[in-house]
């Protein structure tokens, strides 16, 4: 019995120096090594934005239609220049075409309709010269509304009424030269400006 024991090999087994694993041979007792997976890089995908410069003509457009209300308004700074006469100097640069534009008989009227009939309505200009051109007309028409209130109310030349007229007026004129300035600009960067009180009854027009 003593000697079947003796030749009975041992059961224990000692890992090896060559095998570092102590059981290679069973596969639920072995550890295999885990797979490490990189995190793949998002991918990015860049996109191009299709820019559509406006065209040199439309901005001019834009920029002849912007002068309408200007030179029309400039009635109205009169008391402004007649306190500061220093402004003036900076509308020299516009006088030359103050001049043409006063030459023509009815200018006025002649460029208001040949704003509103020839662009506004013409469907073969584009929205943006359109925009800006209505933007135009319905600015120049409600520079008519002041003018009518002086007449109908008749404020005089001295007194309290006279002084509203003359901040009135005033307020007016800068406010027109502001749009003048904005609308202007904004033409020769290719932008579409949107003037306060006139963009949202222009857009409806359009």
């Amino acid at each position: 019995m003593a000697a079947l024991c003796y030749s009975l090999p041992s059961l224990t087994l000692k890992p090896s120096p060559l095998n570092p694993k102590p059981y290679p041979n069973i596969p639920f007792l072995s550890h295999p090594k885990p797979s490490l997976r990189l995190p793949k890089k998002p991918t990015t995908t860049i996109t191009r934005m299709s820019r559509n410069p406006t065209p040199a003509t439309d901005r001019l457009i834009s920029v002849a239609a912007y002068s309408l209300p200007f030179f029309n308004s400039l009635q109205y700074g009169r008391y402004l220049f007649i306190q500061y006469p220093q402004l003036g100097i900076l509308f020299d640069p516009i006088l030359p075409f103050l001049s043409l534009y006063k030459s023509v008989p009815y200018a006025s009227f002649v460029a208001f309709f040949a704003l509103y009939l020839g662009v506004v309505r013409n469907p073969s200009f584009s929205h943006y010269v359109r925009f800006n051109s209505m933007q135009a007309v319905t600015l120049d028409v409600l520079l008519v509304v002041p003018l009518l209130l002086t007449r109908i109310l008749n404020p005089g030349r001295v007194g309290l009424g006279f002084k509203v007229m003359v901040w009135g007026h005033t307020g007016v004129f800068v406010f027109s030269c502001l749009c003048f300035v904005y609308g202007v600009v904004s033409s020769i960067l290719g932008r579409t400006p949107y003037l306060p009180f006139v963009a949202d009854a222009a857009g409806r027009q359009i």
